[in-house]
C-alpha cells in the first residue's frame, strides 16, 4: 500500500490495509489522480510511514514477494492464533502463497500438514519445505484418517470447490482461513459450521506495523520466497507462464538492471 487516510478506526489500530481510503501500490489512483504501477515502476515516492525497512541480511529479490505473499500468510497465522508451537495446522495449496505460509508456520514451531490435490508435490512439501505431513485432498482414505485432527487451516488456493471436506478435518472450534481468491462463490452449507462450532474467516495482507514485524521475523529465520528473477522485457512471457502455473513460485522483475534512465 502507498497511503491511507490516517484518521479512521482501522488506521488508528495499525490496520491501514483495511482503510476504506487505502491507496494500493498498483492499480490505484493517487491523490494527484495519477495511476500507481507498483513493481512495474522505475521509481516510487511514498510517505515514510509506508516504507518498510529491509534488514541487511535479507536479499531484496527473495524478500520482495514477502511484502505480498509473506504478509498475506503471516498475518492470519498470528491473528487467528495458528502460531502456537506444537499446534497442528494445514496449509492448502503449495504455490506462491502456500510455500511461504509453510515456511512461516514451520519457523513458528507449528506442525504443518500440506493439503494438495496433486500427489506430485509431496517431495517438495516434505523434503524441501520440511512439512510434517502431506495430504492428498482427492484421496478419501487419507482425508478420513486426518478428520477432526487439525486446529486450523490456511487456504491459499484460488480454485472454486466445496468447503465441507476441509471443514471436516478441523477439530471443534477449528478455523478455516481463506487467503486465496476464487472467482466464483464457494459452496458452504451452514450445517458444516454447526457441528464443532467451526469458523470460516478471511484475511488480506497486513498493516505497516505487522508488515515490518513479518520482515524482521523473516530475516531472523532466513525466510525468503522461492523466486525466478526476470528482466522487464520478459513480463509478457512470464504472464503466460503464470497462467500455466509454470513458475516456482514467484517471478521478480529486476527493474534496476533493465530500466535505465535516458541519457
Amino acid at each position: 500500500m502507498l497511503d491511507a487516510c490516517g484518521s479512521c478506526d482501522c488506521c488508528g489500530k495499525d490496520l491501514e490495509n483495511y482503510c476504506p481510503k487505502l491507496i494500493l501500490t498498483y492499480g490505484s489512483k493517487y491523490h494527484d489522480v495519477t495511476i500507481t504501477y507498483g513493481g512495474y515502476s522505475d521509481i516510487m515516492v511514498a510517505d515514510e510511514h509506508y516504507v518498510v525497512r529491509m534488514p541487511e541480511n535479507l536479499p531484496l529479490d527473495g524478500a520482495a514477494p514477502l511484502l505480498c505473499a509473506g504478509i498475506t500468510t503471516y498475518s492470519p497465522l498470528r491473528y487467528y492464533g495458528l502460531d502456537k508451537p506444537g499446534m497442528h495446522i494445514g496449509v492448502v495449496g503449495l504455490g506462491g502463497l502456500g510455500h511461504v505460509g509453510v515456511k512461516f508456520a514451520k519457523a513458528l514451531g507449528v506442525k504443518v500438514t500440506v493439503i494438495s490435490t496433486s500427489p506430485n508435490k509431496k517431495d517438495e512439501a516434505m523434503q524441501r519445505l520440511h512439512a510434517n505431513s502431506f495430504l492428498v485432498s482427492r484421496d478419501e482414505n487419507q482425508m478420513q484418517a486426518v478428520m477432526g485432527t487439525i486446529y486450523g487451516i490456511l487456504d491459499t488456493v484460488s480454485v472454486t470447490r466445496p468447503l465441507p471436506p476441509l471443514l471436516s478435518l478441523l477439530k471443534a472450534n477449528g478455523k478455516l482461513v481463506m487467503v486465496g481468491a476464487p472467482e466464483k462463490p464457494l459452496e458452504l452449507p451452514a450445517h458444516s459450521l454447526f457441528v464443532g462450532r467451526k469458523l470460516v474467516a478471511g484475511s488480506c495482507v497486513g498493516g505497516l506495523k505487522e508488515t515490518q514485524e513479518m520482515i524482521d521475523f523473516a530475516a531472523n529465520h532466513n525466510i525468503t520466497a522461492d523466486i525466478e528473477v526476470i528482466k522487464i522485457y520478459y513480463v509478457n512471457p512470464a504472464m503466460e507462464r503464470l497462467l500455466k502455473a509454470d513458475v516456482r513460485y514467484r517471478f521478480v522483475i529486476d527493474i534496476g538492471n533493465t530500466m535505465k534512465a535516458d541519457p
